[in-house]
């Protein structure tokens, strides 16, 4: 089953913890995603770059609205995702308790809705 696993990071908590944290927890990121890789439960990852690039699009009653940034009313914001296959929810569960965003952040776990017609 496919999983999307959202990467909730609070910048600012990062940016306290210093450059080399974050430098650590990236290259923890790259392993973990060798090793789900080398199991073939990889399909792919990214982090984003910081919310202050971020625009929001709303369109109401057919008018576009674009806003700075992500609309939250929380320090985190998404800072990236991994697309996993694995057997079932509690293997989604162990990979994401090993991604470093989790002590720093949350990650959310998604089961992918498999729409027909798609490419």
């Amino acid at each position: 089953m496919k999983y999307m696993l959202l990467c909730y990071d609070d910048e600012s908590a990062w940016n306290q913890a210093g450059e080399k944290a974050l430098k650590d927890a990236m290259d923890e990121a790259v392993k973990l995603t060798h090793l789900l890789n080398d199991r073939g439960q990889y399909l792919d990852a990214s982090p984003l770059q910081p919310a202050s690039m971020a625009k929001s699009v709303r369109v109401r009653n057919g008018i576009k609205t674009v806003t700075d940034g992500p609309f939250a009313e929380t320090s985190e914001v998404l800072g990236g995702y991994y697309l996993i296959d694995v057997e079932n929810l509690d293997e989604a569960i162990a990979i994401a308790a090993q991604h470093p965003g989790a002590r720093m952040g949350t990650v959310e776990i998604r089961p992918l809705y498999q729409l027909d017609g798609l490419p």
